[in-house]
Order: structure tokens, then C-alpha cells, then sequence
């Protein structure tokens, strides 16, 4: 497989988790506005780690939430960097991979 058609799986896998993340987000909001079972922040980070910290970031920022949370306010924007890097790092050098 190469390069060119690793990048577009890539960032379709990065984009649907971002939605999932983002939705999750807002829903373990609404659920602690509503004094629901919210979703665990494990489950929170996890859905970062997969893929989705541009969702998991803007949902932060969007629906304020876990914005006080250390692991959150530093651990997704560093989740975030990484990722980018590594999508940057196959865009520019990828093609010596496969």
C-alpha cells in the first residue's frame, strides 16, 4: 500500500473519530447538567488518543467542558500535537515507508 493511499484512510479514520469524539464530548456535558451516568473520562481520553483529539479539542472548547480537568486542558492539545505531527510526518516522508 502506499503513501497516497494510506493518507486519505488516515484522515477519514481521524475525521469519524473526531465526530465521535466530539459528540461525546457534549454528551458527557449534557449528562452532568442533567445529573445522568456520564461517560468515564478514560473513555473521554481513549476516543482522544484513537484519533479523534481535533473533535475532542473543539468539543472542549465548544460545550466548556473538562476545560479545568489538567489532563484534559494539557494532556488533548499535546494528544493533538502529536497526532498532527505524525500525519505531517507521512504527508512530507511517507512515500519512504511504503
Amino acid at each position: 500500500m502506499t503513501a497516497a493511499r494510506v493518507l486519505p484512510v488516515l484522515l477519514a479514520c481521524v475525521a469519524i473519530m473526531s465526530v465521535v469524539a466530539f459528540a461525546a464530548f457534549g454528551i458527557d456535558k449534557w449528562k452532568a447538567q442533567h445529573h445522568r451516568r456520564r461517560i468515564s473520562e478514560r473513555t473521554l481520553l481513549w476516543l482522544t488518543a484513537l484519533g479523534g483529539s481535533p473533535g475532542a479539542w473543539t468539543g472542549m472548547l465548544i460545550w466548556r467542558h473538562k476545560t479545568l480537568h489538567r489532563k484534559f486542558r494539557y494532556g488533548v492539545p499535546a494528544i493533538f500535537v502529536a497526532q498532527m505531527a505524525a500525519v505531517g510526518y507521512l504527508l512530507f516522508y511517507g512515500h519512504h515507508l511504503f
